[in-house]
């Protein structure tokens, strides 16, 4: 059983996907993490994400241990991600470990860019979140906030409408719903809602499986 998660940034793709994945009992992956590890690796080096040598050698030379970092989180980190994300090279060399991750049982959910479009075509239920950018912001300048990070909304709201450019503009899987998606609007509905809207339609892909809280 595969649930793949897309949407634009700050769409609260991570939130509903850990909350599906301990529903159904299911792995979660958050392929944004993945990204933005190789991003911060090619910082590190000292060269520009958007340096397609360097980002996909970072990409080539990940590992699991690069995920636990603790600086991924970071606006930094996720404008990174947005522009190795862009980069053939890397998103070759991180498809194969998405796969994989996806096809051990008893399965997984997966939220990204591109996961029900590339990465697992064949999910069981593909969901893609829509948000306005206005309403992203304002969740993600809040989210700062209790971090106790800087989060003003007017910058916040051009970054996330620069990666959002990047993300639907770039030539190898722009971000867009696959054909077969369900398609949830979030502006009007909190965490809870768009979980027991994501709940039911999984159920109905699933024909009724066994869930478990």
């Amino acid at each position: 059983m595969i649930i793949a998660i897309d949407g634009p940034a700050a769409s609260g793709k991570g939130t509903l996907a850990r909350r599906l994945a301990a529903h159904f009992g299911l792995a979660y992956l958050d392929t944004g993490l993945i990204y933005r590890a190789v991003g911060a690796r090619t910082a590190d080096l000292g060269a520009d994400p958007a340096d397609a040598a360097a980002a996909t050698a970072a990409a080539e030379a990940l590992t699991l241990a690069d995920l636990a970092r603790t600086d991924l989180r970071g606006e930094a980190a996720a404008s990174a991600a947005s522009k190795v994300a862009a980069i053939p090279g890397v998103r070759a060399a991180l498809l194969d470990f998405q796969r994989r991750f996806a096809a051990t049982p008893p399965g997984a959910v997966l939220d990204g860019r591109d996961i029900g479009t590339v990465i697992c075509p064949d999910a069981t239920a593909k969901l893609f979140l829509l948000a306005s950018a206005e309403v992203r912001a304002r969740r993600r300048a809040a989210e700062l906030q209790a971090r106790g990070e800087a989060g003003i909304y007017a910058a916040v709201l051009r970054d996330l409408m620069a990666r959002d450019e990047r993300d639907s503009g770039r030539d190898v899987a722009p971000l867009q719903p696959a054909a077969d998606a369900i398609l949830l609007n979030t502006d009007d509905l909190n965490a809870d809602q768009v979980f027991e809207l994501a709940v039911q339609a999984v159920g109905r892909k699933v024909g009724g499986g066994s869930a478990q809280d």
